[in-house]
């Protein structure tokens, strides 16, 4: 496969590299394995934290260089591409910081004598990561294993080889030893023979649910454990006293963030009554009305372009599909004249069940609105979809509004709000949208080896 950096404003071809070959992936292997066994025998759990305390420190220092890979690679704003990478800064000092805490070994119940359990290293991974949060991705999968002792090899989106030639060349400048993480340019054959290899004990993937099921049916046969998160179709429901002042400076960012593209933003809208509705649409098209496509380096623009012409296709399809099976375009679908890869916010109502578009996730600034008459048929509309990865919930009554988020059917819900990430909260979802979870201290033990000792009764 080609991994190229086609810069998404205008186009252009800015670097292409080439692909991996079975000696670079033999290397990787084996300085991984080697690695690993020394960590294994050695701990050396102190010098991973002041080493990946340094990355943060380098992430924070060249926070415009590595934002600006960012921006090159998939088009995302400039302030966008700035604010991920201090996210992967707090990431990596959240990891260091807790490690210790997290590797402390947990004591069972002693009913048949002492038990305990230890969280240890299993070996090389592989990391299949998407393109949407070039950096974020990679560092929300590296910071915990590397914590843990699991080595990383990356095969990163081909459209976005700048980033993680970056990533490696951060780990490089941080003195952390060889084998702890690699980026290969990876063809699909040579993943496929990565994940068989005996020396990889497992497989992280963010992506497509195609690729998902590709990813762990190669993983499933040869034993391999899988974590996946493979997008989502999040429910925003806004209940009856909603309170629209806060959705008015709720909605560009839930939905057009990242130009839309992000797993977890909010794709279908489903207000309660009829008034709301009506007002709720109206609140979107204005919002949607006042974004500011344009040069994603400039700080005026507020809407980027998608991430390659072939998302720009794949969006404008959908909503013509939604179109022709009887979705009405409020607003929006215009041809944007520019060579970059813009599509126009667009909001999109009167989808039905039988629509097309009922069931898909558009990643793009696309906005689905649905009305429903009581809040038992937004809980049921929001629950009737094969993901379920996040999702939000609006009332001014947070107790209530928490007691109907539990009754959605994902994996994370936020209230009062668009999606959120920080290292202290679990990332994951449930049904297509994957298993496993990232992030926190769930993240930190998806890889890890729940170690039993147990001493019986008698021989106490």
């Amino acid at each position: 496969m080609t991994y190229q950096t086609i810069y998404p404003y205008t186009n252009e071809v800015l670097a292409t590299f080439e692909d991996a070959t079975e000696l670079d992936l033999e290397t990787a292997l084996t300085n991984g394995h080697l690695l690993y066994k020394k960590w294994r025998k050695n701990d050396l759990l102190a010098q991973r934290k002041e080493q990946l305390q340094q990355i943060a420190q380098l992430l924070r220092r060249d926070i415009d260089y590595y934002a600006e890979v960012l921006t090159k690679d998939m088009g995302k704003l400039f302030t966008e591409a700035k604010g991920e990478i201090a996210l992967c800064a707090d990431i990596a000092d959240y990891y260091a910081e807790k490690a210790e805490t997290f590797l402390k070994p947990r004591k069972l119940e002693e009913v048949h004598g002492q038990a305990y359990y230890v969280k240890q290293a299993t070996g090389v991974l592989i990391a299949v990561e998407p393109w949407n949060f070039p950096f974020y991705q990679i560092m929300r999968v590296f910071a915990p294993n590397f914590m843990v002792g699991n080595p990383i090899i990356l095969k990163h989106a081909s459209i976005c080889p700048k980033s993680a030639q970056a990533f490696e060349e951060l780990v490089t400048e941080a003195n952390v030893e060889t084998g702890a993480f690699k980026n290969l340019f990876l063809s699909y054959d040579l993943v496929g023979k990565a994940i068989a290899d005996p020396r990889v004990v497992g497989v992280c993937l963010t992506g497509s649910e195609r690729g998902g099921a590709s990813i762990a049916q190669v993983a499933g046969a040869n034993l391999k454990k899988t974590s996946m998160e493979l997008g989502g179709n999040d429910a925003f429901i806004i209940l009856e006293d909603a309170d629209f002042d806060l959705l008015a400076e709720t909605i560009l960012f839930a939905r057009l963030y990242n130009a839309g593209q992000v797993c977890t933003s909010s794709k279908r809208f489903i207000v309660v009554g009829k008034e709301n509705y009506q007002r709720f649409v109206e609140l979107v098209v204005e919002k949607f009305k006042s974004a500011k496509w344009g040069d994603p380096m400039d700080p005026i623009t507020t809407l980027a372009p998608l991430s390659s012409a072939a998302a720009k296709k794949q969006v404008l399809e959908q909503i013509q599909l939604a179109k022709e099976h009887g979705a009405t375009i409020v607003y929006g679908n215009e041809a944007i004249d520019h060579p970059g890869n813009f599509v126009m916010p667009t909001v999109l109502t009167n989808i039905t069940k039988d629509n097309p578009i009922y069931n898909q996730e558009i990643f793009g600034p696309v906005a689905s609105i649905y009305q429903v008459d009581s809040e038992e048929e937004a809980i049921e509309l929001a629950n009737d979809s094969s993901y379920g990865l996040g999702g939000t919930v609006f009332s001014k009554d947070l107790t209530h509004a928490k007691a109907v988020a539990e009754k959605i059917e994902t994996g994370m819900t936020f209230i009062n709000s668009g999606w959120a990430s920080h290292p202290e909260l679990p990332f994951g979802g449930i049904k297509n949208s994957g298993y496993g979870r990232e992030l926190s201290e769930l993240g930190f033990d998806t890889f890890v080896n729940e170690h039993l000792v147990f001493v019986p009764e008698a021989v106490l």
